[in-house]
């Protein structure tokens, strides 16, 4: 009995020494952590350094568990004031300088400065992770493209901005475009970050956003291991193309001005045969919620949140914003989400605003609640999607747009009849004629008034 004993104590310490454990359990310590599961995220762009920034105390106050800047993170170019007349003229005719101009990079690095020591930002970073990718401003110059020759410089400065490692691959390649993963299996995040300036052709080309590198990267991705969830994150709309009707008074930046791109876009999502797609975007200085039902298999959404500081409203004088409103009303649009969760009748949101998402993972079948919300974090448009709404069907997005054409987000702005499409147009043309008329009207009268005077002073 005493020799059983004994040499069950002496297997039980050889089985202690053989496994490196300790009567702690320090054991455990090498199994790596079940990943965090993600149900909270919060999205922005368009945030001016110099200006007041309150919004951050809304954002702490969601408490999401990631932030992800989609551009304009700094305004990192030098903008000279509109001039029709002087030396330098921005605007008009006789405009001879740009209105936009590259800053050096001692002063793009002191901008991103400013904006990383921000009070609300930097309360944000201590308890959030921050990803993001950048636009136009903050790549170092307005609407610039691939033409633009210190995206380099920009680059470096960009991702030190976002504590990006030393040795990151992110820092050696042609763009800062990048991927993530969150959650544990079954609960699954991907967000996918586009690089929409590094690459892009001129506007008016119909070239190409991503540049070749960047498309083959993301056929990579789509078609990489699935996520229940698929966040694409691209600065400029991608569903959205609002120039189509506000031309020729004025235009946006977007997916929809490069069709060719934006077509070989949708393929590859219907041919990847990825669940859960939507897209977040900023860059247009307003909040609104699109969705396109024909561009795969499956309802495509974007939700534009614009801008953290930067809203339409805010660069104009306080009792216009009604007019800025009405604007938003008239202007026609086939693909944007309206509804009765909507706070303003066009819904649109032209003050500063963020993104909100809420996964709800318990839910059968699983839900998200993704909000624009504004500086008191009061939603200001919303939309519910289901998980099994998002299910790809595999559809060539051509069939996908033949089968649903009679579908409410079918139809692109493009096909708009003229009348309809170029409404802001002819509205504001009418206007103008208008006001001339009453101009001259008002100027007949003065002049006929003058000489009745001077008769009379004659008479006299």
């Amino acid at each position: 009995m005493a020799i059983t004993i004994t040499n069950v104590w002496f297997l039980l310490l050889l089985q202690f020494l053989l496994s490196g454990s300790d009567f702690g359990g320090a054991a455990s310590s090498s199994v790596e952590p079940e990943p965090v599961i993600v149900c909270r995220i919060s999205f922005g762009s368009c945030a001016n350094q110099s200006a007041p920034q309150p919004i951050w105390n809304a954002i702490i106050d969601f408490d999401p568990q990631l932030f992800i800047w989609l551009g304009d993170n700094i305004y990192g170019d030098i903008r000279r004031p509109f001039r029709l007349f002087g030396k330098e003229r921005t605007i008009g005719p006789w405009k001879n300088v740009q209105r936009f101009i590259p800053a050096s990079e001692q002063e793009m690095r002191f901008r991103y400065e400013v904006a990383k020591s921000n009070p609300g930002y930097s309360l944000l970073r201590k308890k959030t992770q921050v990803i993001g990718t950048w636009d136009d401003h903050d790549y170092g110059l307005n609407d610039a493209g691939k033409e633009f020759t210190g995206k380099n410089i920009s680059q470096q400065l960009m991702l030190d901005f976002l504590d990006e490692p030393k040795d990151s691959p992110r820092r050696k390649q042609a763009g800062v475009y990048a991927s993530y993963m969150f959650g544990p299996k079954g609960k699954q995040i991907k967000v996918i970050l586009l690089d929409t300036r590094y690459h892009r052709d001129p506007l008016t080309s119909d070239g190409s956003i991503l540049g070749s590198s960047q498309w083959a990267w993301l056929e990579k991705e789509l078609n990489g291991p699935k996520s229940e969830i698929t966040i694409i994150g691209s600065s400029i709309q991608v569903i959205s193309n609002l120039s189509a009707t506000t031309g020729p008074l004025f235009y946006l930046e977007s997916w929809g001005r490069f069709p060719s791109e934006r077509n070989r876009l949708f393929e590859l999502i219907a041919n990847s045969k990825r669940d859960g797609i939507f897209f977040i975007s900023g860059d247009v200085h307003f909040g609104e919620i699109t969705r396109y039902d024909c561009g795969t298999g499956y309802p495509l959404y974007d939700i534009t949140s614009s801008g953290l500081t930067q809203a339409v409203e805010k660069a104009i004088l306080p009792p216009l914003n009604f007019f800025v409103r009405v604007v938003a009303w008239l202007t026609p649009t086939t693909m944007r989400v309206i509804g009765p969760k909507c706070r303003f009748r066009s819904c649109t949101y032209g003050l500063p605003n963020f993104g909100a998402i809420e996964i709800d993972w318990d839910a059968t079948p699983v839900t998200m609640k993704i909000q624009v919300r504004d500086v008191d974090r009061n939603p200001v448009n919303e939309v519910n999607i289901s998980l099994s709404d998002l299910q790809n069907q595999g559809m060539h997005h051509k069939t996908a747009a033949k089968a649903g054409k009679n579908l409410p987000h079918c139809s692109l702005e493009t096909s708009l009849p003229w009348v309809v499409r170029y409404r802001l147009t002819i509205l504001f043309s009418c206007a103008l004629a208008a006001l001339l008329l009453v101009v001259v009207v008002l100027a007949y009268a003065a002049i006929l008034l003058s000489r009745r005077l001077v008769c009379k002073y004659k008479f006299d």
